[in-house]
């Protein structure tokens, strides 16, 4: 992805977070010098703030998400058993644009829609390797209500509406009717370890620097 697209990403995403009342923490508009300054180190070491990823395909609009990180704990707090042990995103998945299907190894996390239009995910278990079970049935609270889905069933998500994904759920997600701003509540994330894609692709992408950046993504972050 280019720079100058990133940047305008950012501004429509800021903009459509915004039209639901929703804001978010200062950082987010730190400049780039203070969030790489000592003042930043924890922002850093946590990868909290701007994401945007295409996964490394350069189709965004196809393949691709919006994620700001606002809060999250350490590794380190999990083995422990005890620190700051959960995290929080905030999404924008556009119409008709897939996060491609994928499993956590150890994160476990309620997907939010927040506002918009329908959150629509397809659904798989995991089977004794931890490859997709096509075969098998899913089992998902959705709001607290066990549902049982067929394998790659689909559940959609009405605002206000959530879903919890246990580690070893194979999930895929995009925006159905328009866009969609969908919460992320979990454990500790870490996104450099704990995602398993079913296709050959990169959580991050690369950026081509044609501009100036209007804010620093995590993956900008030493």
């Amino acid at each position: 992805m280019k720079r100058s697209q990133v940047n305008e990403i950012l501004r429509e995403g800021d903009a459509f977070i915004r039209s639901f009342g929703y804001r978010l923490p200062p950082f987010a508009y730190w400049p780039g010098a203070r969030i790489l300054g000592p003042e930043g180190a924890l922002i850093r070491a946590r990868a909290m703030g701007w994401d945007i990823t295409d996964y490394g395909q350069g189709r965004f609009d196809e393949l691709g998400l919006f994620l700001f990180t606002v809060r999250n704990g350490l590794a380190d707090d999990l083995g422990r058993g005890r620190g700051m042990l959960y995290a929080e995103k905030i999404m924008i998945s556009r119409k008709d644009q897939l996060s491609p299907m994928h499993r956590h190894i150890i994160k476990a996390e309620d997907i939010i829609n927040r506002g918009g239009a329908r959150l629509v995910l397809e659904l798989f278990a995991s089977d004794a390797g931890g490859a997709i079970d096509r075969a098998a049935p899913v089992r998902v609270p959705v709001d607290g209500v066990e549902r049982v889905l067929d394998a790659g069933g689909r559940l959609a998500l009405e605002p206000g509406e959530s879903v919890t994904l246990l580690p070893g759920v194979w999930h895929a997600f995009w925006g159905e009717g328009g866009d969609v701003l969908v919460g992320e509540v979990s454990t500790v994330n870490d996104d450099r370890t704990d995602n398993v894609f079913e296709m050959e692709i990169a959580r991050f992408g690369t950026i081509e620097e044609d501009a100036a950046p209007l804010h620093l993504l995590v993956s900008d972050y030493p």
